[in-house]
C-alpha cells in the first residue's frame, strides 16, 4: 500500500487510530453486556460511558509498550487503564487476544467491502451509459485477436456490465461471509465468558456471532473474501486489457483520455498511450497476489497458530486499497474513454468482406450442399482475398459452383452488416432489463 495507488477513505479504514478505535469498541461493548447481564460487579453505564468519554488514541505510545512487552493487545490495554484508570478493570474479562483482533478484522474487511461495493456501482452506472451510447456502434468482433464477425461496441461493453454485476453478487455475499463475531475465549469454548456477550458484541458492531470458533475466526471466510477481490482483479484486467488493444495504433477504435497539457513520452512527442489501463494491468497482478496467502491462511495447527496473523496485516489494507483505487480509475478510464466509430466500421471492411463468411457457408448448406464441400468452396474464395487482397463478394459471383446453388442477388444480400445486429435489442434486454 502506498500513497500513489491509495485513496483516503479505504486507508483510513487500516490507520492504527482506526484500528486501536476499533479494538475500544470491542472491549467495552463486551464489559457493557457483561455488567447488564450482572456478570461483574459494575453498572452497564459505567463502561458505555468510555464511549462517549474523551479518549485521544496515542499511537507512538502504544507502540512504545508494544516495544517492551511484546505484545499488541496487551499494550493496548495498558494504554487504557492508564488513561481511564479503575472504570478499565474489567475489560478484557474472560477475552482473549484473538476475540479482539478477529472481531476488529471483521469490522475492517466489513467496511472495506461497503467501499468496493459503491465502487463497483459507480463503475457499472458509467459501463451502462457507455453501453446504450454505442448500443448500435457497429464494431469488429474478434477471436484469437482475429477478425470472426461484426458486434457492436455497446454489446462489448455490456459484457463487461454483466460481469461486473456478478462481481458485486459475489462480493456481497463474501462481506456477509466474513462478518462474524468471535468473543469466545481462550480455545473458542466460553468458558470465562458468557455466549450472551458475543451476541451483544456483534449486534452492536453489526456483525453475526461466528457459529464455532477456535480462539479464531475460520480462515476459510478470509479466504474467500480475498479470492472474491482477486476475481474482481481480473474483471478489471480484462476490460483494461481490451482498452489497451483497441488503442493500438494498427487498431485504434478507441483511446484513453488525453488531457491537455499531457505528455505521453520522454522521448517522442507524438505519443498517446494507454498508460491507465496498463497501471491497472499491473494493480489486478498485486490483488490476485494476495489470494494465495489467503488461502494458505486457511490451515492453522490445531485451534490457532498465529501465521495468519502476519499475513493478513499486510494483504487486508493491500488488497482493498489498492482494488478500490483501481476501480476508481477503471470508472474514469471508461467514463472519458474516447470511442472512434468511423475507424470502427473502417476496420470492418479491411478484409474485404470476408466477415460475411459464415452467411454464405450457412447458405450453401440450405441449399443443399454438404457441409464439408460448402466449407471447402467458400475458404477457396476467402483465402486468396486474406493473402493478396480483394473483393470477396465479386469473387463469390464469378464462381459458377457458388452462382450455381446461391444467386447475386442473395449473395449481396447475405452481406448484409445490419443482420449481425438483429439480437441486440434481445442481449440488452437480458443484461440491462430493458432495451
Amino acid at each position: 500500500m502506498i500513497p500513489r495507488y491509495s485513496r483516503a477513505e479505504m486507508v483510513r479504514i487500516w490507520d492504527p487510530e482506526t484500528k486501536f478505535r476499533i479494538w475500544f469498541e470491542i472491549e467495552v461493548h463486551a464489559a457493557a453486556a457483561m455488567a447488564r447481564l450482572g456478570l461483574i460487579p459494575r453498572e452497564e453505564s459505567s463502561f458505555t460511558k468510555l464511549l462517549s468519554a474523551p479518549f485521544p488514541i496515542d499511537v507512538a505510545a502504544i507502540d512504545a509498550s508494544e516495544r517492551e512487552v511484546k505484545h499488541d493487545v496487551i499494550a493496548f490495554l495498558t494504554y487504557v487503564e492508564r488513561h481511564f484508570g479503575p472504570d478499565a478493570q474489567f475489560l478484557h474479562q474472560g477475552m482473549t487476544s484473538s476475540d479482539v483482533l478477529d472481531t476488529c478484522l471483521s469490522v475492517q474487511l466489513a467496511r472495506a467491502a461497503d467501499l468496493l461495493l459503491a465502487d463497483i456501482d459507480r463503475l457499472l452506472v458509467v459501463l451502462k451509459r457507455r453501453a446504450f451510447e454505442h448500443k448500435l456502434t457497429p464494431t469488429m468482433g474478434r477471436s484469437h485477436g482475429i477478425h470472426a464477425e461484426p458486434t457492436t461496441f455497446g454489446v462489448k461493453l455490456a459484457t463487461f456490465y454483466a460481469e461486473f454485476s456478478r462481481n458485486r453478487e459475489r462480493l456481497a455475499a463474501a462481506r456477509k461471509d466474513v462478518a462474524t463475531c468471535a468473543i469466545s475465549g481462550a480455545v473458542g469454548t466460553f468458558a470465562n465468558i458468557d455466549p450472551r456477550v458475543e451476541a451483544a458484541v456483534a449486534e452492536k458492531l453489526g456483525l453475526l456471532p461466528e457459529p464455532v470458533s477456535t480462539q479464531v475466526i475460520p480462515r476459510d471466510r478470509h479466504a474467500m473474501f480475498f479470492a472474491t477481490l482477486g476475481v474482481i482483479a481480473s474483471s478489471v484486467e480484462r476490460l483494461a486489457t481490451e482498452i489497451r488493444h483497441l488503442q493500438r495504433t494498427e487498431v485504434l477504435e478507441a483511446e484513453e483520455y488525453f488531457s491537455e497539457g499531457q505528455k505521453g513520452s520522454s522521448a517522442m512527442p507524438h505519443k498517446r498511450n494507454p498508460v491507465l489501463s496498463e497501471n491497472l494491468t499491473g494493480l489486478a497482478r498485486m490483488v490476485r497476489a494476495y489470494v494465495g496467502p489467503a488461502l494458505e491462511n486457511v490451515a492453522l495447527w490445531h485451534e490457532r497458530d498465529i501465521s495468519h496473523s502476519s499475513v493478513e496485516r499486510m494483504i487486508g489494507p493491500d488488497a482493498t486499497v489498492t482494488l478500490d483505487f483501481a476501480l476508481d480509475r477503471l470508472a474514469g478510464v471508461v467514463d472519458r474513454l474516447i470511442v472512434y466509430p468511423e475507424r470502427m466500421l473502417k476496420n470492418l471492411n479491411a478484409l474485404g468482406g470476408l466477415i460475411h463468411s459464415q452467411r454464405v457457408l450457412l447458405a450453401l448448406t440450405e441449399a443443399g450442399v454438404p457441409r464439408d464441400a460448402a466449407y471447402r468452396l467458400v475458404q477457396r474464395n476467402a483465402m486468396p482475398v486474406w493473402q493478396q487482397g480483394g473483393d470477396f463478394l465479386a469473387l463469390l459471383k464469378a464462381d459458377p459452383e457458388v452462382t450455381r446453388h446461391i444467386s447475386p442477388d442473395r449473395l449481396e444480400a447475405l452481406f448484409d452488416l445490419g443482420y449481425h445486429l438483429a439480437a441486440v435489442d434481445t442481449i440488452f434486454a437480458r443484461v440491462f432489463g430493458t432495451a
